[in-house]
């Protein structure tokens, strides 16, 4: 069976965040640089790269494209995505070089498969400040584009901070009166997604427990919650798609959320790793 490795998932977080480090538009030559690792793996991989190239206040930045074509490849598709810069004064490791890492190896590992339903992965520009919520988010830009292009997206998953686990009581917090439904300790995956997008996220969870013990955590709640729409999913909702985010809770659980102590070392690879065979898994079974 095809399997997630530690090491790769370690090669591609130290890669951006260790080597590339800070990648923003303060920083463009290491978003550039970001952006060329992550086009290069996928050349590997064989796949090809489509990138979506906009204008960021006069200089070209893009979103990156791959497909891995289904049988059914003219209708419905589920993308999976991620984004690839990091916020000012972070090298952003796990914020968002997890996220990254994730992606690159569930496209290796469907790049020898032939699913029914079509993959689209995507690793999206401009997610952090001052571009977030804004309509020059990179996601934000994607989403229009694909919805104007009527692109039959069955749902999108962002990857969002996904290599914090604890297995500490109180390890973990959450948003106001949360705390009551759901376990202290921070051991878990969450999938968060809108009431909208309720019935697609509990289909992906239920085939995420089905493949793997990895424990799992799910909500859906309106948006308003604190932290329910801080991914690129949220660009989704508001072009008309569903869409859920698949995160480890960011600052509720990870104490470098956002700061220049967000490096590699930090990160728990063993259980990251074992995390994303599940989402494989769940993917393989979703996609036939």
């Amino acid at each position: 069976m095809a399997e997630i490795s530690v090491e790769r998932l370690k090669t591609h977080v130290y890669k951006l965040a260790g080597e590339i480090g800070q990648r923003n538009i303060f920083h463009p030559q290491a978003l550039d640089a970001a952006a060329h690792y992550i086009t290069e793996e996928w050349h590997k991989q064989g796949y090809e790269v489509r990138s979506h190239v906009y204008d960021d206040r006069g200089v070209e930045r893009a979103n990156l494209e791959i497909t891995c074509e289904g049988k059914n490849r003219n209708r419905e598709y589920i993308l999976v995505g991620a984004h690839y810069d990091s916020v000012i004064g972070s090298p952003g490791a796990n914020d968002n070089g997890s996220g990254i890492a994730a992606l690159l190896e569930l496209s290796r590992l469907f790049s020898g498969l032939k699913p029914n339903v079509s993959l689209r992965f995507v690793a999206f520009v401009n997610e952090e400040p001052p571009f977030f919520y804004s309509e020059e988010m990179g996601s934000m830009i994607y989403a229009k584009a694909a919805k104007q292009r009527r692109e039959p997206i069955r749902f999108m998953i962002a990857l969002e901070t996904i290599a914090c686990y604890r297995n500490d009581p109180g390890s973990q917090a959450y948003p106001p009166m949360l705390k009551y439904f759901y376990p202290d300790t921070g051991n878990f995956i969450a999938f968060v997604s809108n009431l909208r997008s309720r019935a697609v996220m509990l289909e992906s969870a239920r085939a995420f427990s089905a493949s793997t013990d990895f424990p799992l955590e799910t909500i859906a709640a309106p948006d308003i919650v604190p932290g329910v729409s801080w991914s690129d999913h949220s660009s989704f909702w508001r072009h008309g798609y569903k869409a859920f985010m698949v995160t480890d809770t960011a600052l509720y659980r990870y104490p470098y959320y956002h700061a220049p102590e967000d490096t590699p070392d930090q990160l728990d690879y063993e259980p990251f790793a074992r995390m994303t065979q599940g989402l494989f898994l769940m993917l393989a079974s979703l996609t036939g």
